[in-house]
């Protein structure tokens, strides 16, 4: 990885280092793309849960939310399925996911940041969640094995990404055949170009990292994936948008000798 590039992580894992101290000290966390306090401003954060999810949790949970969107709510998440949540943060996503797939299944969190861990921990605690575990790492390189996942959720993270064809990459790697992907994220215009996106915001803020939805397509079409379907949910600045992002791995394909139908003994023998 290249200097700059080490130079964008670590502004970003500081970021959400401080924010993490922040709520373990009793405040709260301002969320990733404006500066309003996230438990009222209703565009952002925890304001994008419903108050029936939110009081589930303990506080910590929720005012460390920092997305841009709520993914346990697009996912379709079932009794049974394992998730992954990339950068987890304070774990909300994540505990709201081991409540829907319940004690069959498994909800997993991925964050490179101590600090966050450290309070997803103790959240996770609080909310007496068994089926939750927090593994230290980075979303363009999974702490998992292959075809160990179910369901990839994020919220607003892999905009921040400095490698986001690793991150399609590898999640087309965890997810089994079949699996698929309910993320949140900011999204551009296509026609911005990569220096309008930097003026409306900068990394950090989730704008200036964003793809534009034709990249997002091309990305994760790279990847393997299909049936992609990208759908804005509100705007964050100007040209740019929150977005609802979906799509599949594909049940890998039959060779044509195991696609050929059987002809009776003389030829399937």
């Amino acid at each position: 990885m290249t200097q700059p590039q080490n130079d964008l992580r670590e502004t970003v894992r500081a970021r959400y280092a401080a924010a993490a101290t922040t709520v373990a000290g009793g405040g709260a966390a301002t969320d990733c793309c404006g500066t309003a306090d996230i438990e009222i401003d209703a565009g952002f954060g925890a304001g994008l849960y419903g108050a029936e999810d939110r009081d589930q949790l303990p506080i910590q949970a929720t005012t460390a939310s920092l997305g841009c969107g709520n993914p346990t709510a697009v996912a379709d998440l079932r009794a049974g399925e394992r998730v992954l949540d990339l950068g987890s943060g304070g774990g909300i996503d994540v505990l709201l996911s081991a409540r829907r797939v319940g004690p069959t299944g498994m909800a997993y969190g991925i964050d490179m940041t101590d600090e966050m861990l450290d309070l997803a921990w103790a959240n996770a605690a609080k909310a007496e969640a068994a089926n939750v575990e927090f593994r230290k790492g980075t979303i363009e390189s999974i702490p998992l094995p292959d075809n160990s996942i179910d369901v990839v959720i994020s919220n607003c993270v892999i905009n921040l990404s400095v490698d986001k064809p690793a991150v399609f990459a590898e999640m087309a790697r965890v997810l089994v055949p079949g699996g698929r992907i309910g993320i949140s994220d900011v999204v551009a215009e296509d026609a911005l170009t990569t220096e309008e996106r930097g003026e409306r915001g900068d990394y950090v803020g989730c704008i200036a990292g964003a793809l534009s939805f034709a990249e997002y397509r091309a990305g994760l079409a790279a990847a393997g994936f299909t049936d992609i379907d990208i759908t804005p949910t509100h705007s964050v600045a100007d040209g740019m948008h929150s977005a609802i992002v979906k799509a599949v791995k594909p049940v890998a394909q039959k060779s044509a000798e195991q696609a050929a139908p059987c002809c009776g003994p003389s030829c399937c023998s």
